[in-house]
């Protein structure tokens, strides 16, 4: 199997198997209780994800001294709570980060 095929094939396998939960389950499924707790899952998710890139170097270990990610996190999230706007935020941190990095 050429690798263009492999590559294709686990990636309807991925989004099949994604879309089916979608797709299959019924909202009227799901009483208050289980829409209640489903909806803390991206806030549970998000800080998870977002961690290790801010804090972990290539190597694993914890980054804390001259690490210009954490002043530009703290600089999104500052911009983020003030604007409420999603696309701010992104700008603001990447653009404190490359002023950061290539600036100072």
């Amino acid at each position: 199997m050429s690798n263009w095929a492999l590559i294709i094939y686990c990636g309807l396998i991925t989004y099949l198997t994604r879309f089916s939960m979608i797709a299959l389950i019924k909202k009227e499924m799901f009483n208050d209780r289980i829409r209640q707790v489903l909806s803390y899952v991206p806030s549970a998710i998000f800080p998870a994800i977002i961690f290790p890139a801010i804090f972990l170097d290539n190597s694993g270990l914890i980054l804390t001294e001259n690490n210009p990610k954490i002043i530009a996190a703290i600089i999104a999230t500052v911009i983020g709570i003030f604007s409420r706007s999603i696309i701010a935020t992104i700008f603001s941190g990447l653009a404190s980060y490359w002023f950061i990095i290539f600036v100072i």
